[in-house]
């Protein structure tokens, strides 16, 4: 176990490092983590695995990342919308940011379970929307302002 722990620390030294010899990343990063619930690793990850937050806009962001609904029709039939595809370990790291430390985006989750959504749907529209908060803030080069975020209900 110490071994691992050893090798994990010297992974997240390395990774600091390549951060920091990118003025870009490094801003990028610093913005991310201004928001609460969102720490090195998530911020890490987000820069690493989904480059194109720096770029693309919300919907793009959000379909590259799973968390877009997209139909499930065929024929006459319409069934529920449903996330399939994107990177999974985007949306891993977004699961407890969104739900339990984001003061904007847990209310908005408790708003939807108490409306009777299913705890899945109201999951994945609480990261939904994290992502695209996280995404405009990239875009704009902004810090975390709760009084920016939209309080949609």
């Amino acid at each position: 176990m110490e071994y691992l722990e050893q090798e994990l620390a010297e992974v997240e030294r390395k990774i600091d490092e390549l951060m920091k010899q990118s003025n870009e990343l490094s801003a990028a990063r610093d913005l991310l983590m201004s928001v609460p619930g969102v720490g090195r690793v998530t911020a890490n990850i987000l820069l690493i695995r989904l480059p194109e937050i720096l770029k693309l806009g919300p919907k793009a962001i959000a379909a590259l990342a799973g968390l877009a609904p997209m139909a499930n029709q065929s024929g006459s039939k319409d069934k529920r919308r449903r996330i399939h595809g994107g990177r999974q370990d985007v949306r891993n790291v977004l699961y407890l940011s969104a739900t339990r430390y984001n003061p904007v985006i847990k209310p908005f989750y408790q708003r939807l379970i108490a409306r009777g959504k299913p705890f899945k749907v109201a999951l994945v529209a609480a990261m939904h929307k994290l992502v695209c908060i996280l995404n405009a803030m990239l875009r704009r080069k902004q810090a975390w302002n709760p009084n920016l975020c939209p309080s949609t209900s």
